[in-house]
């Protein structure tokens, strides 16, 4: 039962991360100390499925309140504190480097290990410098040539939700679709919570497609790395030291720090404090 909590706790913070541009989901699942284990589930599922579904039951659950409920509350916390809640999640996301430097610690650093590090580092940090714009809203109307394209919007969201590092929320802004899906999400949960059918069954037919593109891409992107992680582990543990580096450059090229006062800094560095102790403390297996 307390392996359960702390999995929902964890899948919490994946499911915040992925609806805030500039944040990873992928690298929260790092910072957590669960993206090993996250990615051997996934493609293990039929293989070991009361195993792996004990184990993605509780995360899935947690992203999924995160996502319908602390959305909410988050969207208040940018807009009122925004200084403070950047630091937070640069403290979650940091608070996850020290699990992983153990897992290369000890191993001669070669010009193999460095150049995956730098490649991620500059990929990363160039998407937020250059892709900073909401872009055009995409058309969500219903017919054949949009689920198609909702279907592969979904497969590249997945992968970025996969991927330590980059920003599935800031992949759909450079595409279009970030504001329109989540006004989608919301629609549809108003729409629920009224039993609305005509409004639910239009959401549907965005949101489904899109969702059978992140689980299709969720499995196929899952073993891709997972045969990256067996074959070369030191090499994608040093892409992912380069992926969490950039990622508080990301948040702050990305993001709105409002009015810095005194008062504000000191508060940041308290958010950050916590935002990494709790990285730490989650990670802890």
């Amino acid at each position: 039962m307390k392996d359960a909590i702390k999995n929902i706790l964890k899948g919490a913070v994946i499911g915040v991360a992925n609806i805030i541009p500039g944040v990873s989901g992928g690298t929260m699942a790092v910072s957590m100390g669960i993206y090993d284990k996250l990615i051997h589930c996934v493609t293990h599922i039929f293989k070991e499925f009361k195993k792996s579904l004990k184990f993605l039951i509780p995360v899935g659950i947690g992203m999924a309140l995160a996502l319908v409920g602390l959305s909410f509350v988050i969207e208040a916390a940018f807009a009122h504190f925004p200084a403070q809640t950047n630091l937070l999640f640069i403290g979650l996301i940091l608070g996850g480097l020290p699990a992983i430097l153990k897992k290369v610690k000890g191993n001669t650093i070669r010009l193999s290990h460095i150049i995956p590090a730098v490649i991620f580092f500059v990929l990363v940090v160039g998407l937020a410098a250059f892709g900073s714009g909401e872009g055009s809203d995409a058309d969500l109307s219903f017919n054949v040539l949009n689920v198609l394209k909702l279907f592969g919007v979904g497969v590249i969201a997945s992968a970025t939700m996969v991927i330590p590092g980059v920003s599935g929320s800031m992949i759909l802004m450079l595409m279009g679709y970030y504001q329109p899906v989540i006004e989608t999400i919301s629609t549809f949960v108003r729409a629920l919570t009224a039993f609305d059918v005509p409004v639910l069954l239009q959401c549907c037919g965005i949101l489904v497609p899109m969702g059978i593109g992140i689980v299709v891409g969720i499995i196929v992107i899952a073993k891709l790395i997972e045969i990256v992680f067996e074959k070369w582990p030191l090499v994608a543990y040093w892409a992912i030291i380069g992926l969490i580096a950039a990622s508080p450059f990301a948040i702050i090229l990305m993001s709105e720090f409002g009015t810095i006062t005194v008062v504000t800094v000191l508060t940041s560095v308290v958010t950050f404090v916590l935002g990494f102790a709790g990285a730490k403390l989650l990670g802890e297996e």
